[in-house]
């Protein structure tokens, strides 16, 4: 209470309302102290809602150290202020003053008196649950007048403040804080009782902290609950700030509402805790845990439970960062805990031991001083009688042995395996099994040296009558597989002849009974298994056996890769064989040991879609194209349990066979569809059952030929026409997924289409029916829509001609559609179906609209629908152009200008291509506009960019627009306007046709071809041309940009036509191999090669001889050889003119394979490669022959020229280098550097494009690679730099082409790699140079994507280099590239943090925690780790790797 309120015995209706109340000095003048001090001691009165005084007394005391005089001023100046503000006060009568004393202090303050009536007052206990608090002033007038104090004393805490504030701040603050002291409540108190509030304080001397105290100690546990509540939601601001009192005060309240009689209260006590540890000082943290620890062995239950609670809410909470705090929190519990676990009360040992484990796993780095305590402690409590107990031990010894020193740790392992030696009982044997177990998923690469004594000892106990005691050594050993891999492999067999032993073990019930019945589909509920509980009761353990087992095997699975072939041998047949367990929960185990062997047997992407890339079928998957018909049988019936947990694992495992043997379920649908029929059908299926069965039977219809689903259409149709109209709005959109696909199988076209009497006519309606209710139903779900347009756009497409009536009704609403912004994408690419279709769909009821619409979608800020705009106009151009007047088209092409760009070649890519179609489909369109756009294909022209796919296309509308023959685009005109901004450097159709053009040299190379491509559609100009080129090629003014661009075009004419008529032309060019410039001798030496092409009886003896006659000039003069067999040999026309010139190119580029100037042996090794692919039969076995030439210049050479006979593509050549390019690989192993090193770059280009070569000889190839990632010390030499010595590393290119080539291996062979013997490599390249450690980050975030289970194995050893690379400093007085490559080097290894710390299960590995956590309090690595983590959301963290 802020005032004594004492009822009146004489005058019942009347209280006696008294408050007295003073403090010291807050301001320096007398007189507004005087009025402070009065508002002060009516404000208690004021907050019961009594506005009317009856008497205030004045109490003050003078200071002893005034003399007389000062007192005589001011003792009146304060009693003047006093009375002063009294006037408005609501007082009656004067104030009195009954005496003045003198004091060592001066106290100012008054007794304020009051009777009233008892409802008149307002009790601060009346507060209600959801009142709203108002302050009727501002709150913090005490900092305010401590500032002015330090501001007058100009300490240490005022200079604190300047550092956020002015010095009128703080003087502006004070003069509202004395405003605010001396303005009194009486208008609030009014107010008050107006409104009827239901209570009030007075926050003055308390503050809200205070207040909330006095509510907490309520007797109305609502109170309680409602101050609490209040309290923790202050904590939780990042705002609060508590002083030393506060601290204590707030401590105080929390540890005694958590002995708060109310449950809720004491949970909301609780909560507090977590906050409030990081907000109160170290020694209060230190009373929190001392007093939850002595309640924790409290005899009262209730209050034991709470305070177990808050101790592990306050671990929880307490920050990892801080210097001493947590060790010292750490060091208090340890010893108390260690004591309470020895305490004979099961419920202390309980909660301790929860806590201690929670501890380990939090704080264990701080625990390591304490683990002899606390195992003397823990050792004990592993022969307790009690389980419970026993099973929390285990878990806080594991917990603990992750930090243990070695001693510890193999004691404690050692004290296991003597307890199994000699058990002293069978409780005992279980309890050790479990905590080795335990141990070793905690820290199991440090149990690796007991696994030998450890599986013996498994071997015997598994063998033992006991059920419970074989599944936890099933567990034991499952632990085992997956932690500690390496040093389980010898102990392999038995494990799994183990597994194979107990995933039949099922004592209670009889198999055979059932094995005639097991081919027959289960049509009635009567048909399905004898019902279990005849054979079994609840004591049954045996099923937790065989569960172990399915898990073990399992994890045998999915980490011996080396084994599957094996596994396909022994234990496919025996887990097919096991589909018909009994138990829910194993035989869903089952199945997924069954997944993971599908998983490993799955073929990489590249090989599922490129026939060539493994074009032998692996011993694997063989076996499981046998048992495929078991698999089936044994499923069938499975498909129609009842049970949705079996029919989903079903549909999982015939997935992955979809994946692991594509196309190979047709056979077999007689057996499959009765099973996704009866889930569909089903009135029990759940929604999940239902997307499921959905989702398999899209995968099933996406993997198949149509032709093999015609028998089951008339089941399918109507099975799937009835899912569409599903309530449920994610199995309506599933459904018309799967109806667009089925439309395909249906009535495929194009590649699809095969002659069949499948008649489609008796579902065309049906489907379309269905689908047009759904398309015109506007409110439904997004998704909904949007697959319906999609379905439609497909069943027009592939059945428009069976539907011509329908036509005018189902087009004009894809029309409103494409009118609608959420809609407009998804009816763009479904008319774009249509308009492809090979039918000819009748469009002409929407043709005229269709065409301005798309016109203006050209002009939004929408790339996706830029696009598919762009491609539906050129299909409706190609396919349509007669049914359209030449206006209309123009209406959407106008806005094609403003999309030929290089800011985005593919948009660029489709405008182009859409002009050329316009072009040649239907000229007329372009008249007018020509002038538009052809500025910006010329911009595009000169554009360095311009290359590949956008400049063919280029190339194209060129062509297309001689073709046209329009005015203004004939071929001189085009010529014209092509070469004037490069022969007189500037633009005449721009904005200053005086101002220089600088062009970039690509721009010179895509002109020539421009030019060469218009001239091909008018040959008569191509000589006269030329010669003209000759001519200005000639001219001794000429700039070399102007001679380049005359070289590379004559080179680019002379590729399409003969100019041997030209006499000087050869001998013209090879005088520029002369020329200052560079540039100018590289076009020289491509447009030699280029006329060579277009004569290559003329040219070519002239550049073989000349390669022989002038050495000086050989690299240029190879170069143009290059550019001869490059352009000839893509082509059969070329081929044959090439081949019978092959023999005397061939002797020529032998004769230089050993010349002086490595760029020159470069380009013979490329002209080689690329001459093989010519005359494989012949030349390759010359190639193979010349590896053994005792020349490492040669073999170098010979083995370089073999990458450029491997192309992505299928060659002639395959089936000949698959059987030789061991030959060549095989120089892994030749003494010298750098032949290894280029036959490390020819293995890493055999792998990258056509793995199908090496697949076989990686088991050979891989150690050999491997050899080369290490450091040697003899390619290691110092050289001498005037008074320095400088350390050069020969090996290093040798290390980075093995590395790259091990990131290669990553995308295209893993499956044929030992993971953790490739992952040993990868680690040690995390150590070596700088290049080295940027690619195996790169390999490391893609091993965590690819194959996250055994990164998991190796994470600790992962996070501890990368750590090491983050923390690393660069020496003070190193140069700017050092700084900037660590830099780098941190960026790269934080990504690789940021993949690893996507890894299932990577959250529960201390170590990357710790880092991570550590990342968040280093602001330099915090800002590197956001941006890494932002770029990956947006979708830039593709991780790349350049391969050149």
């Amino acid at each position: 209470m802020d005032c004594a309120v004492i009822p009146l015995s004489r005058h019942t209706d009347y209280s006696l309302v008294q408050t007295v109340d003073f403090f010291y000095p807050l301001v320096d003048d007398p007189e507004i102290m005087g009025l402070i001090a009065f508002a002060n001691v009516l404000s208690d009165v004021y907050a019961v809602g009594v506005t009317d005084i009856d008497k205030i007394e004045m109490l003050i005391s003078a200071p002893s150290n005034l003399t007389e005089k000062q007192r005589d001023i001011v003792v009146p100046l304060i009693v003047k202020g006093f009375q002063r503000a009294s006037s408005n006060s609501g007082c009656y009568g004067n104030v009195t003053i009954k005496n003045i004393i003198i004091n060592p202090w001066c106290i100012i303050g008054g007794i304020a008196t009051a009777v009233c009536l008892k409802q008149d007052i307002i009790l601060p206990s009346n507060g209600k649950a959801g009142d709203v608090l108002v302050l009727t002033k501002p709150l913090g007038t005490q900092l305010a007048t401590s500032a002015h104090i330090w501001q007058k004393e100009k300490n240490e805490k005022y200079e604190k403040l300047l550092t956020e504030y002015t010095s009128d701040d703080i003087r502006e603050t004070f003069e509202i804080a004395i405003k605010s002291m001396t303005y009194l409540n009486r208008n609030a108190a009014l107010l008050m009782k107006k409104y009827e509030a239901h209570a009030a304080t007075d926050i003055t001397g308390f503050g809200l902290l205070g207040h909330a105290k006095n509510l907490m100690t309520s007797t109305d546990k609502d109170f309680r609950f409602m101050a609490t509540n209040d309290l923790m939601t202050e904590l939780q601001k990042d705002s609060i700030i508590l002083d030393d009192e506060s601290e204590k005060k707030v401590v105080r309240m929390v540890l005694k509402l958590l002995e708060d009689k109310n449950g809720e209260v004491q949970n909301l006590a609780v909560k507090c805790l977590g906050p409030l540890v990081n907000k109160v000082k170290e020694n209060q943290v230190e009373t929190i845990v001392d007093s939850l620890c002595g309640n924790m062995m409290s005899n009262v239950e209730q209050l034991r439970d709470i305070s177990s609670i808050g101790l592990k809410t306050v671990i929880a909470e307490l920050p990892q960062s801080s210097n001493s705090l947590a060790p010292n929190v750490c060091q208090r519990i340890t010893g108390k805990l260690s004591i309470a676990i020895e305490k004979e009360d099961v419920s202390v040992k309980l909660e301790s031991l929860d806590i201690l484990s929670d501890l380990l796993s939090r704080f264990g780095e701080f625990l390591v001083p304490f683990h002899s305590t606390i195992l003397k402690a823990l050792n004990p409590q592993l022969a307790s009688p009690r389980q419970a107990v026993r099973k929390r031990t285990i878990v806080a010894l594991s917990v603990l042995l992750v930090q243990a020193n070695s001693n510890a740790y193999n004691g404690v392992v050692d004290h296991l395996l003597e307890g199994l030696e000699n058990p002293q009982n069978p409780g005992a044997v279980r309890t050790y099994i479990q905590c080795l177990a335990s141990i070793c998923r905690q820290a199991g690469h440090r149990l690796c040296n007991h696994i030998d004594r450890s599986m013996i000892l498994l071997k015997q106990y598994s063998q033992r009558d006991d059920d419970e005691l074989r599944e936890f050594c099933l567990q034991a050993c499952e632990a085992f597989v997956l932690r500690c891999p390496d040093a389980i492999t010898p102990h392999i067999p038995m494990i799994l002849e183990l597994c194979l032993k107990y995933v039949t073990y099922d004592p209670n019930y009889n198999y055979e009974a059932d094995d005639g019945d097991t081919g027959v589909a289960m049509d009635t509920e009567e048909d399905e298994y004898v019902d279990s509980e005849e054979y079994s009761d609840d004591d049954d353990m045996s099923w937790k056996v065989r569960r172990a087992a399915a898990k073990c095997l399992e994890v045998l699975i999915a980490t011996r890769q080396e084994l599957l072939e094996e596994f396909y041998r022994t234990l496919s047949p025996a887990l097919i064989a096991r589909f018909k367990e009994r138990e829910e929960n194993v035989k869903s185990d089952i199945f997924h040991a069954y997944v993971a062997l599908l998983r490993n047997t799955r073929p990489a992407d590249d090989m599922a879609h490129d026939p060539d890339s493994m074009d032998q079928v692996s011993g694997p998957t063989l076996l499981l194209i046998e048992q495929l018909p078991q698999i089936i049988k044994a499923i069938q019936p499975l498909m129609r349990e009842k049970s949705m947990k079996t029919r989903q694992d079903c549909f999982l495992l015939l997935r992955e066979l979809l994946n692991s043997l594509p196309g190979a379920l047709g056979p077999h649908l007689d057996s499959i569809v009765p099973g996704i029929s009866y889930s569909l059908n089903d009135k029990g299926s759940t929604s999940n059952m239902k997307i499921e069965s959905l989702g398999f039977l899209c995968s099933l219809l996406q993997g198949h030929q149509p032709h093999v689903f015609h028998p089951h259409i008339p089941l399918l149709v109507p099975l799937v026409v009835t899912s569409v109209f599903d309530p449920f709005y994610k199995i309506a959109t599933e459904a018309l997924l799967v109806l667009q696909q089925l439309v395909k199988v249906v009535r495929p076209l194009g590649t699809n289409a095969v002659k069949s009497d499948f008649d489609v006519t008796p579902f065309v309606g049906q489907v379309y029916a269905c689908t047009l209710q759904k398309l015109k139903v506007t409110d439904v779900d997004q998704e909904v829509k949007e697959r319906a347009i999609a379905c439609m756009g497909q069943i027009i497409a592939n059945m428009g001609d069976l539907l011509q009536s329908e036509l005018d009704v189902c087009l004009p609403i894809f029309m409103e559609r494409l009118k609608n912004e959420v809609t407009r994408l998804s009816s763009v690419k479904a008319l774009t179906m249509i308009a492809a279709s090979p039918l000819r769909i009748d469009l002409s009821p929407i043709l005229h609209d269709v065409l301005p619409t798309l016109g203006t979608f050209l002009r939004k800020n929408h790339r996706a629908l830029k696009l598919h705009s762009l491609d539906l106009i050129n299909k409706i151009v190609i396919n349509y152009s007669s049914n359209f007047e030449p206006s209309v088209l123009q209406s959407a092409i106008v806005e094609i200008p403003g999309l030929i760009s290089d800011s985005d070649l593919h948009v660029a890519q489709y405008s182009l291509t859409l002009l050329s179609t316009t072009a040649r489909r239907q000229p007329q369109a372009l008249v007018g506009i020509h002038e538009k756009f052809l500025p910006s294909v010329l911009i595009l022209v000169r554009s360095p960019l311009l290359q590949g796919t956008a400049l063919q296309c280029t190339l194209d509308l060129f062509q297309a627009l001689v073709q046209a023959q329009l005015t203004g685009l004939d071929y001189h005109s085009l010529v014209s306007k092509l070469m004037e901004p490069v022969l007189k450097g500037s633009d005449p159709s721009a904005r200053n046709p005086n101002e220089q053009l600088q062009l970039h040299k690509q721009a010179y190379h895509s002109s020539a071809k421009c030019i060469a491509a218009l001239t091909q559609q008018c040959p008569q100009v191509a000589t006269p041309l030329a010669t003209q080129l000759m001519s200005e090629l000639q001219k001794r003014s000429n700039k070399d940009t102007q001679i380049i661009f005359c070289l590379l075009t004559i080179g680019e004419i002379g590729r399409h036509f003969d100019l041997s008529s030209i006499q000087v032309l050869p001998q013209t060019i090879i005088e520029c191999f002369g020329a200052t410039s560079e540039d100018v001798k590289a076009a020289a030496s491509h447009a030699l090669g280029a006329v060579s092409v277009g004569s290559l009886q003329t040219y070519l003896p002239l550049i073989l001889k000349e390669i022989e006659a002038q050495p000086k000039r050989q690299y240029l003069l190879l170069h143009s050889l290059k550019e001869v067999i490059s352009s000839l040999s893509v082509t059969p026309n070329g081929l044959a003119q090439l081949l019978p010139s092959v023999p005397s190119i061939w002797a020529q580029l032998f004769k230089h394979c050993e010349c002086s100037e490595e760029g020159s042996r470069n380009v013979v090794a490329e002209c080689l490669g690329k001459l093989v692919l010519v005359n494989p039969e012949e030349l390759l076995p010359q190639l193979q022959q010349a590896l053994r030439s005792e020349s490492a210049t040669m073999r170098t050479v010979v083995v370089s020229s073999v990458k450029f006979t491997i192309s992505d593509q299928p060659q002639p050549i395959d089936m000949l280098l698959k059987q030789s390019i061991g030959d060549f690989l095989f120089a892994l192993r030749d003494p010298d550097p750098q032949v290894r090193r280029v036959a490390l770059v020819a293995f890493n280009s055999a792998v990258h494009n056509k793995p199908s070569l090496v697949r076989d000889l990686l088991p050979t190839l891989l150690p050999w690679l491997y050899s080369e990632t290490k450091v040697k010390s003899e390619l290691i030499r110092e050289v001498e730099m005037g008074p320095f010595k400088h350390t050069v590393d020969d090996g290093l290119d040798i290390r980075k082409a093995a590395f790259e080539c091990m990131y290669t291996l990553l995308e295209q062979g893993l499956d044929r790699v030992d993971v953790m013997q490739f992952m040993d490599h990868v680690q040690a390249g995390l150590s070596d140079h700088y290049d080295i450690k940027m690619l195996t980050y790169l390999m490391t975030a893609r091993l965590a994507v690819l194959c996250p289970d055994k990164v998991l194995l190796r994470l600790d050893q992962f996070v501890q280099q990368l750590r090491d690379t983050c923390t690393h400093k660069v020496k003070a007085n190193s140069v700017k590239q050092e700084y900037e490559k660590q830099d780098e080097l941190k960026r790269s290894a934080l990504r690789a943090v940021s993949a690893l710390s996507q890894i299932p299960k990577a959250n529960k590995n201390q170590q990357l925690l710790d880092f991570l956590k550590s990342i968040k309090e280093t602001p330099e690595l915090c800002k590197i780790y956001d941006y890494v983590q932002k770029d990956s959301i947006t979708g830039n963290s593709d991780i790349a790797m350049d391969q050149t």
